[in-house]
């Protein structure tokens, strides 16, 4: 939709992504005037719950009475549409159209019964549970830190306690048994907290990354492991407590189908990514295999008196999460599970909604009314205060409470199970469903609008640039790689900057990877005597053994990332915040053959690098390569096999410029590298004769570069001038001194007009590189050089941002 309306394609990615939960929240962006609109089209909402917000923006419209009627925008208001599956559950039960008896005879015969609809609907859970267990890792629990434990552990417990408590003082003497056992199931239920919801809930507000979202992860996944042992030692103390002989077949059961599990199924799996080569796919007959497997051990924990979902979702536990295996079943499955079977699901769920029910009981009303609000309370309460009490700002210790309190498709199925066995009223199940919806639908509105990471640009308050760096300081470097042929052309970049024992490097190598079936983002940080074979990461040996070359200039750092890729920028950032970087260096997406064609283009890692422009702390270079050893020219300087290396610096003015040069002097300081700096001017006819604050800045930092073109050959610094008044003209000049060098860098200037590149922008394929960043990375350009292009940090100061 961006494309054919000429906008930016990067806009709608943070908006728009794969459907994973039961209630969504849309938002388009604002365009600025005299830009073409958003439009979204005739459509109806396919899902349960759709809200829009007008924001004064007005275009929304419906039809009726065959005529297009404008919605006018309120101010402070929300639109709440239901979707299909919603408006088909609410209409086809009990409310509507289900009191009709033509209605029930003709969807709801014996032939086609809700039975069948309902069997369907309980298959296709039973595969979303697996692939839940699949997605989620186990080890967030294990590793999890001491606060993320003690939250995980309050959530439950906080809620459970308050809701006991409230049980008891409405608790009447004759109360039946089976209004008791409702009234805890249903106050046990209020108080979980499920890992697959909240991760559903933080993939869609794009925070799964975040520390936050980390948090929130690590806290449910404990949350999540303990109500699976609460949930397993309760159910064995009440069959116990009524048959002893078949309550020891059934635990005895359950203990040997963990342990066959764990024991022998997952070794095998293991056995399966082992026994298939690098980059091939699973085959199709192992994967049918252990969906048949999660198949039958729903069947057989149902055979034990437990329900079928824990069976899938323990064996999904028990699968190794993440490439080969565990991303080949979320890819083959996850689409249609998500997309028919849950919907049905959703549909049947609420079509056993009754609100005329709801009101012939007033006592069980006003039970089911309050403790759902009490043991919300209490878990967003509990929450918030162990959150605040570790110093988390409020904010974000109110917006962690509010996602550990969210509520989703896993309650909605405990409460189904419930009124299956009729253990639940039709009264009590209508309104914790409506709870459901209404604790669905408020809690990702409050969660975008207390924690935006949006609106926390990564832009610092301290200047960290090469151009403020000292001479001789320590140079702080974030290398990034997703791709093993990045790393070799990046080390010798990084050899480039002439690191000695008085200005020492730095380097943090980060390789990202994207997260594929798993829910929970991994960052590794690996220690210098890894085993390859267990970090199956070959280029953190190469940057080992550039340490080693460096001995006492360089020191490094490596780590791996494993996020989704629109969350990528986030790590990538909040490591160079963290870590103090001057420098991030980013592989351009494209990857060039030997003949100088586009071999592989990688639109995710093109995402990435815009985004990290877009928010880093520091200044940021996009790197080129073009040299490939076939041809047997070398791109960038390498002391054993290579004596000189020739760097051409292309200047036109502008702090990303000056930035640039900056860099390209401090790689200077190697005597085997020679630097031309070429400045791009136009005739005083073109440009004029008034010279602005950026031009005095300009003419300071190339003032020790002329001084030093003066003094002769023996100096390794060259200065030249080249007459530019359009953009052709300089897409001329560059042509034609490209392949004098090894290695050209140049300033991003993006969206910066200068005579000297009019016309360029009209033709830009890549506008995040700028004009001429853009130029020298066109698949047209007949040369093997190897191009830097350099951004200076974005910076606010005295309230401007720089």
């Amino acid at each position: 939709m961006a494309k054919n309306h000429s906008l930016d394609s990067r806009l709608s990615e943070s908006f728009l992504s794969e459907l994973t939960r039961f209630i969504r929240v849309h938002q388009y962006p604002q365009i600025p005037k005299g830009n073409q609109a958003w439009e979204v089209g005739v459509r109806t909402d396919s899902t349960v719950l759709s809200i829009l917000n007008q924001e004064q923006l007005g275009g929304l419209q419906v039809f009726k009475d065959n005529k297009w009627i404008p919605v006018k925008p309120m101010a402070d208001s929300l639109i709440i549409n239901l979707g299909d599956m919603m408006q088909a559950g609410l209409l086809l039960g009990h409310t509507v159209l289900g009191k009709l008896d033509t209605v029930n005879e003709l969807l709801f015969s014996q032939r086609s019964g809700i039975e069948i609809i309902d069997t369907t609907g309980l298959f296709g859970f039973v595969m979303f549970m697996f692939l839940m267990g699949v997605k989620m890792d186990l080890r967030v629990a294990f590793r999890s830190t001491k606060r993320a434990a003690v939250i995980g552990f309050i959530s439950i417990l906080a809620p459970i306690t308050v809701g006991l408590i409230i049980f008891e003082a409405f608790k009447k003497p004759e109360q039946s048994k089976e209004v008791n056992l409702e009234r805890l199931l249903g106050t046990t239920i209020e108080s979980l907290t499920s890992f697959s919801v909240i991760a559903c809930l933080l993939s869609e507000l794009n925070i799964l990354n975040s520390e936050l979202g980390r948090l929130a992860l690590s806290a449910s996944a404990i949350a999540d492991v303990g109500t699976l042992v609460l949930v397993f030692i309760f159910s064995s103390m009440a069959k116990w407590a009524i048959a002893p002989s078949v309550a020891a077949v059934n635990t005895a059961g359950s203990i040997a189908f963990v342990v066959i599990l764990f024991f022998v199924c997952r070794p095998v799996m293991f056995w399966v990514i082992k026994t298939t080569p690098d980059g091939k796919p699973i085959k199709e007959v192992y994967i049918m295999f252990i969906v048949m497997m999660a198949i039958g051990s729903s069947i057989f924990t149902h055979f034990f008196s437990d329900s079928p979902l824990i069976g899938a979702f323990v064996f999904g536990l028990a699968v190794p999460d993440g490439p080969p295996l565990g991303s080949a079943l979320v890819d083959k499955l996850e689409c249609f599970v998500n997309g028919v079977f849950l919907a049905v699901f959703t549909t049947t769920s609420t079509m056993r909604v009754d609100v005329k029910s709801m009101m012939e009981n007033r006592s069980t009303f006003l039970f089911s009314i309050i403790f759902v609000c009490v043991t919300f309370l209490a878990k967003v309460i509990s929450c918030f205060i162990a959150t605040f009490w570790s110093l988390m700002p409020l904010k974000d210790s109110l917006a962690f409470a509010l996602i550990m309190s969210s509520k989703g498709i896993v309650e909605l199925s405990y409460f189904c199970s419930f009124i299956d066995n009729k253990i639940m009223s039709t009264a009590t199940f209508s309104v914790l469903v409506l709870g459901i919806l209404v604790n669905s639908t408020i809690v990702p509105v409050l969660v975008k609008l207390l924690y935006d990471p949006d609106s926390r640009r990564y832009a610092g308050y301290e200047k960290r640039t090469l151009m403020h760096l000292k001479p001789d300081s320590e140079i702080r470097v974030l290398a990034c790689t997703h791709r093993s042929e990045n790393v070799s052309t990046l080390i010798e970049l990084l050899d480039l900057t002439c690191p000695t024992k008085e200005s020492p490097q730095v380097v943090f190598a980060l390789h990202i990877v994207e997260l594929k079936g798993r829910d929970s983002p991994v960052f590794i940080a690996h220690q210098k005597n890894e085993n390859s074979a267990l970090s199956s990461l070959e280029n953190i040996f190469a940057y080992n053994q550039y340490e080693q070359n460096n001995w006492d200039s360089v020191t490094v750092y490596a780590f791996t990332a494993i996020s989704p890729p629109k969350l990528m920028h986030e790590d990538i950032c909040t490591m160079a915040l963290n870590k103090q970087t001057s420098f991030i260096i980013l592989p351009f997406h494209r990857k060039f053959s030997t003949d100088g064609s586009v071999e592989d283009e990688n639109s995710m890692m093109r995402n990435v690098n815009c985004s990290v422009l877009d928010r880093a702390p520091c200044s940021v270079g996009i790197l080129i390569d073009r040299g490939v050893d076939d041809r047997g020219k070398k791109t960038l300087k390498t002391s054993s096999r290579m004596p000189t290396c020739s760097i051409g610096m292309l200047f036109i003015g502008g702090k990303d410029d000056r930035e640039a040069l900056t860099l390209a002097k401090r790689m200077a300081r190697d005597p085997q590298v020679n630097l031309t700096v070429i400045r791009l001017i136009a005739d005083h006819h073109y440009s004029g004769n008034i010279m602005d604050w950026d031009g005095i800045l300009d003419s300071e930092v190339l003032k020790d570069v002329k001084q030093k073109n003066e003094v002769g050959n023996s100096c390794n610094i060259m200065y030249a001038e080249e007459v530019s008044n359009d953009g052709p003209q300089a897409a001329g000049v560059i042509r034609s001194i490209v392949n004098n060098y090894d290695l050209i860098i140049v300033g991003r200037r993006y969206k910066v007009e200068s005579v000297q590149t009019m016309g360029l922008a009209e033709w830009c394929e890549f506008p995040e590189l700028g004009v001429v960043g853009d130029l020298l990375a066109s698949a047209d350009l007949d040369s093997s050089v190897s191009v830097l292009i350099v951004q200076q940090q974005y910076y606010v100061e005295l309230g401007k941002a720089r």
